[in-house]
Order: structure tokens, then sequence, then C-alpha cells
């Protein structure tokens, strides 16, 4: 009886372990399954998120340009045209836009007067990404939107940010300015009073 009690405890207790060993097995198996699931997942994600970022990139690049060219200009009187955006200027164009193939312009400009303002002070905007003006020679007084009223005298230089509602209020006879504006091409809107 003893004999079958120990025999039975035995059995029970192999029973017992080959239960427990199976259980961590499967266990083990069950974690090492998790886990490669993971892990792929990770990878999964890894490379869709590379994917991703790299067809962002690409999409984000922009077109390339053609190559810009060196400009050169030389001051030369006849150089001065009225055929610019204003009538009471003379523009005397830097071959910039040309060279960069629309990217940027600049230009010289001159004042004719004297000033009128019936003429000369109309309120507007330009749709551009940027505007620098130097005073080469002369001066002019402008207005600009949430600055006020400005005197620049030869010398002097601001920016204008896009869209920027501003006006030309007043110039002296001799006045040049330096006028450099991205992109080359844009649109000039003319507000009512």
């Amino acid at each position: 009886m003893a004999r079958q009690k120990t025999a039975s405890r035995s059995a029970a207790q192999t029973a017992v372990k080959k239960k427990w060993t199976g259980l961590r097995g499967a266990a083990k198996t069950s974690t090492a399954n998790t886990l490669t699931a993971k892990t792929s997942a990770r990878k999964s994600i890894k490379s869709k998120g590379r994917s991703a970022a790299l067809a962002k990139s690409r999409a984000a690049k922009p077109k390339a340009r053609p190559k810009q060219r060196i400009a050169v200009s030389h001051h030369r009187e006849e150089d001065f045209k009225s055929d610019g955006l204003r009538a009471y200027a003379r523009y005397r164009d830097l071959g910039i836009k040309d060279a960069t193939h629309g990217a940027a312009q600049a230009h010289v400009i001159r004042l004719i007067g004297p000033c009128n303002p019936q003429e000369v002070s109309k309120l507007h905007y330009h749709d551009i990404e940027f505007q620098m003006v130097y005073v080469l020679k002369g001066w002019v007084k402008t207005y600009m939107e949430g600055q006020g009223e400005l005197l620049m005298k030869e010398g002097g230089c601001w920016t204008q940010p896009p869209r920027i509602k501003h006006m030309i209020l007043d110039y002296s006879d001799d006045v040049e300015l330096l006028e450099v504006i991205l992109p080359g091409e844009f649109k000039t809107v003319e507000l009512k009073a």
C-alpha cells in the first residue's frame, strides 16, 4: 500500500512536472511569439515611418529652378524706362529677373518730381514674399500700415512685409531708390480710400 501511495505520488508529481514544464514552455513560446510580433510591428512601423518620411521629404522638395546666370548692369541713362508699375516713375532694370528665372527682381527707380499726391498717394499692397527699398539719392516719405509715416533719406533702407498696405506720400525731385523684390513676378492691388 505504501508503495502504491509512493508510486501514485511519484506519478502525480511527474504529471504536475510535465504539466508545469508544458505550461512554462508554452508561456516561453507565447512570450517569444509576442516579442517577435512586437518586434515585427516596431520594424513595420519604423519602415512605414521611414517610407512616409522619405515620401514627405521628396514631396516637400521644391522643383529645381534652372541654374542662375550672372547679371551685370552698368549705369546708362537710356536704361531708365517708363514701362514700370507707376507712370510717375522711371525704372532701370538690373537684369536680376532674367538671370534668376523670375526668382527675384531688382531695379533702380527714379520718381519724377514734383510729387503729385493725387497721383502718387494711393494705398496699395504687393503680393510678394520679400521687398526691400534702399534710398540712393534724395528722400522719400512713405506710409506703412502699423508703422505710420516714415521719412527715409539717402542711405536709408526698409523692408515691406508681404501684403502690407502702404503708399508714397512725398519725395524730393532727385530721389532714386534701389528696390529688390521676390519673386520677380507679382501682383499689386490698389485699395479704395
